[in-house]
């Protein structure tokens, strides 16, 4: 991609930021409920008028929309975030994600990681074998356990893993009180166990489609038949030559799995009450708490967008061919 298109691609992402924010601020404002109640909790119904307005004025709900919006963008501008509704002590919206943020990461990138690795391997397998037993047999497993939403998974996993056979815990992101050292790495392993296996078990089919499709695709060209012709060993033509033309969608699948498992991670985090963001934007949606709910849409919202104009950028240098089209 050429410094130009780069910077094209560049503005047009911008512009879908802009969009993306502006909904961001508007949608929760359209959610029932006043957050007042939340701020003041029972206290609500003895304070009177003028203690209400107070409170309206300190968390900026007496401004009309449109100047409640131009505040939003300017206090963007400056990397605020405000504070949320709901952790008391005076936390910003940013420490309360930054707390959380690296614990959704753990596990979007590993579920990703293994969810591609798992399913491009039995797709590419599969196609190797097309129309054999085994293919057929894949292709029944998988479907069908793409027809099984995540939370359903999740409840189907933890009675048996973490009730019946007490393998790993039903919920949470560590051990209560916290282990330090090596043994508390283990214990966030231990805990993160289950919501990695639902989440790589809920997307390993659509890597396995989408590899199992490309390597057809790939093992009826021409380029194929010639190396063939060549002499050169099936297991050379499949893994050099097929497997390495065929890889380049799942860099597109990827971008899209990311984006997919950023709002997936919601439900999961919130079914085994794991501390990340997913489980923290349920919250601010059950509490009306518009700051923290607008800073965890602008995190996802973020992260797809950088994930996205990186892919866009990586992917010519990847495929040669896109190169010569362009030019």
């Amino acid at each position: 991609m050429s410094g130009k298109q780069f910077l094209r691609r560049a503005f047009e992402y911008v512009l879908t930021f802009f969009a993306a924010i502006s909904i961001n601020f508007f949608l929760p404002k359209a959610m029932p409920g006043d957050p007042l109640a939340l701020i003041a909790g029972d206290a609500i119904r003895q304070m009177g008028s003028e203690k209400i307005t107070e409170l309206r004025q300190a968390y900026g709900l007496d401004l009309p929309l449109g100047q409640q919006y131009l505040v939003y963008l300017g206090n963007l501008l400056r990397g605020e975030l405000g504070y949320s509704y709901r952790y008391s002590g005076g936390q910003s919206v940013l420490e309360v994600i930054l707390d959380r943020l690296g614990w959704t990461l753990l596990l979007v990138v590993a579920s990703l990681i293994l969810a591609t690795l798992i399913g491009s391997t039995l797709g590419a397998w599969a196609a190797w074998h097309r129309g054999q037993a085994r293919d057929l047999g894949l292709l029944t497993i998988l479907f069908t356990l793409r027809s099984m939403p995540p939370f359903w998974l999740a409840m189907i996993i933890i009675p048996l893993f973490a009730i019946r056979w007490q393998l790993f815990p039903s919920g949470d992101s560590y051990s209560i009180p916290r282990p330090v050292g090596i043994q508390g790495f283990l214990d966030v392993l231990h805990h993160a166990i289950l919501p990695i296996l639902v989440l790589t078990l809920a997307y390993i089919p659509t890597a396995f489609a989408i590899m199992r499709s490309a390597m057809l695709s790939v093992l009826r060209a021409d380029f194929i038949r010639t190396a063939r012709a060549k002499g050169l060993r099936e297991r050379d033509v499949r893994l050099r030559h097929a497997m390495r033309n065929a890889i380049l969608p799942l860099i597109t699948l990827v971008t899209l799995d990311f984006g997919q498992m950023l709002g997936g991670v919601t439900l999961i985090e919130t079914v085994f009450n794991y501390r990340g963001i997913g489980s923290m934007m349920y919250e601010a949606v059950k509490s009306r708490d518009y700051p923290l709910l607008q800073g965890g849409f602008l995190i996802f919202t973020l992260g797809v967008l950088v994930i996205n104009l990186m892919t866009d950028w990586l992917y010519p240098y990847l495929d040669p061919r896109l190169k010569e089209t362009r030019a």
